[in-house]
């Protein structure tokens, strides 16, 4: 029974307890979802794992990954409350797919690319490790569980292509990563086959679901929802991508540049699909052959960095059309492993696709969910359609420096749009620091820094004077500045070799008095770049040693307020210890001043 009680313009819709009389002739409580002030509510009926149903099964797709003549089948795991069977109760899906819940292989150094050689070369060979897969059925994982199931959903799982019981061969971002959760999906409307076994001819059919699918996860289990986003297949509603990898491209490379990860110096798509792969042990030497060995091998490119068509197939940017799931992105701007670019250039998107759209930011690193009223409520009002208002709500809701990740602070859009571009230019100062102001001298001249990876970023930007930077800072602050969107640089430079590393780092000065007293906090952007790609990301040159060439390209987006009494700080130097390659130290990359400028997003536009 639906009963609206009367509230707020737009009706709390409650869906309560209905009362049927048994076969005994007493009065039997029934158990229905209940939704009050737009959410769905815990229900105690729903709320004891040990009457919750856990089954698995396998759901067979339309591709053949492993290329044994079969169609793949992907393991998925069900818990559901006891009354989708004993009342015939029907309840809407969170699902999670992810490559990890089987294991994946040790973090041993040997496993990533050497990092220490010469621009343009491969380096040493790497070790490939073998993935021992763990876990018992009919349990493929407990996320999502506690949360959901109590509050009236039914929690799905499934392990991906490759990974754990799947059949397949993990691709790393490749179709079947995306197909083999719309198998799913379709299975769970009715339109694909379930089977009890791997192997089996015994059909399993989800009669519990209403076929209203929401999809959830952090880092890689946060890229599968857009995967399945991007195929428009129907029943996916809506979707809450965290941390999510939105191309590979720009997991593993920067305008060209060949660049880790941060915390996994060395890592490569390669290097991942080594490390997901606990699928079956018959199946991997073939796998490797064609996937690893063929075509990662022939497209990932390390030694140009440029874009092809191997990376041009892992964008979920360039597959956005057939999207129709209501998006609700999670980020934080102090993720330096899956950069925010990866959520904002999605959402971009999406808002002029005239997607329902949200974003979510925090002030810290990987991972980091939304509020779970928030989840709750984007959730209640796509799968159980429950019009709450909340695609009325503003869109962007950004933590501030000082606030907990429950307390977010809303925002008309993302970036703000109170936000105007201004322009700073460098004034000369090394190996000291420069003036950074809104007034172009009339002539600056070059400044010339010397690579030396030896040198953290940080350090660099500590130093009083170092030959190893460059660095201009604006006059002290007077009052606080509101930066929001994406800087950009445009760069006038040469290089002493054909081939050199380029890092910009935007930071707040003086470093010693680090914001929160966290050492990052001083951090307020970076950005990289390969300066063979001057002027195509798909085709690079070698450099003419002491030619200059100019360039242009963005920073990480960012939202983020510098306190009075800071200075912003544009650092400029070659390459980044903890993230680009290591060269012999000793390229010289010398700067045109007259030829480089810095555009900063500024709420009210002055600084």
């Amino acid at each position: 029974m639906i009963k609206k009680i009367a509230g707020p313009s737009w009706a709390i819709t409650a869906l309560l307890f209905t009362f049927v009389v048994s076969s005994y002739g007493q009065m039997a409580k029934k158990a229905e979802p209940i939704i009050e002030n737009g959410e769905a509510q815990v229900v105690e009926a729903f709320s004891d794992p040990s009457k919750w149903i856990r089954h698995d099964l396998w759901v067979e797709t339309e591709f053949d990954s492993d290329g044994d003549g079969k169609l793949d089948r992907m393991h998925v795991d069900v818990t559901r409350p006891e009354q989708t069977d004993s009342e015939g109760l029907q309840l809407p899906i969170i699902y999670e797919s992810s490559p990890y819940y089987a294991g994946t292989a040790g973090m041993d150094k040997a496993i990533f690319w050497n990092v220490q050689h010469e621009l343009g070369e491969v380096g040493k060979p790497r070790t490939h490790p073998n993935v021992t897969r763990v876990g018992e059925r009919p349990i493929i994982s407990n996320s999502q569980v506690m949360t959901w199931v109590p509050r009236g959903y039914i929690v799905v799982h499934s392990s991906s292509p490759g990974t754990g019981l799947s059949d397949g061969a993990p691709t790393v971002g490749g179709d079947n990563e995306s197909l083999a959760p719309k198998a799913v999906i379709d299975w769970l409307n009715g339109r694909a086959k379930g089977y009890s076994e791997r192997d089996g001819d015994t059909e399993v059919k989800a009669y519990w679901s209403t076929g209203k699918v929401g999809m959830t996860g952090t880092s890689y289990n946060g890229t599968i929802p857009l995967a399945a986003a991007i195929t428009g297949v129907e029943g996916l509603e809506a979707i809450i991508p965290i941390a999510p990898n939105t191309s590979y491209y720009h997991y593993y490379r920067s305008n060209g540049l060949v660049r880790s990860p941060g915390g996994y110096l060395g890592e490569d798509i390669d290097v991942l699909y080594d490390f997901i792969h606990s699928g079956d042990e018959s199946k991997r030497e073939r796998n490797n052959k064609v996937v690893r060995d063929t075509e990662m091998k022939n497209g990932l490119d390390r030694i140009t960095g440029d874009y092809n068509d191997f990376w041009a197939g892992r964008d979920y940017l360039n597959d956005m059309k057939p999207m129709k799931a209501a998006l609700f992105m999670s980020h934080g701007f102090n993720d330096w492993n899956v950069m925010p670019e990866h959520s904002y250039r999605i959402y971009k998107k999406a808002k002029e696709m005239g997607l329902p759209v949200k974003i979510y930011y925090h002030q810290n690193g990987h991972g980091g969910p939304p509020p779970i009223s928030m989840m709750n409520r984007w959730f209640t009002r796509y799968l159980y359609g429950v019009e709450n208002g909340v695609e009325n709500e503003p869109r962007a809701w950004i933590v501030r420096e000082n606030d907990t990740k429950d307390n977010p602070t809303p925002y008309e859009d993302y970036p703000n749009p109170d936000a105007k571009d201004i322009t700073l230019y460098p004034s000369p100062g090394a190996p000291r620091k420069g003036i950074l102001t809104v007034d172009k001298p009339k002539k600056a001249g070059t400044e010339t820094l010397v690579d030396n990876y030896s040198f953290s970023g940080s350090s660099l930007a500590a130093a009083e004077t170092t030959e190893h930077r460059l660095l201009y800072v604006t006059p002290t602050l007077t009052k606080d500045v509101h930066i929001s969107g994406t800087p950009k640089i445009k760069i006038k430079l040469a290089s002493s070799k054909p081939a050199a590393n380029l890092s910009v780092w935007l930071v707040s000065l003086p470093w010693s008095e680090a914001l929160n007293t966290k050492i990052t906090d001083n951090i307020i952007t970076r950005g990289w770049a390969d300066p063979q790609n001057h002027s195509s990301l798909t085709e690079s040159e070698p450099l003419v040693p002491g030619k200059f060439y100019e360039m242009e390209f963005e920073l990480m987006p960012d939202d983020q307020i510098i306190p009075k009494g800071q200075q912003i700080g544009l650092m400029i130097f070659s390459s980044d210890k903890e993230f680009t390659l290591w060269p012999e130290p000793g390229t010289e990359l010398t700067v045109d001043l007259d030829g480089t400028a810095l555009t900063l997003p500024i709420v009210g536009g002055k600084l």
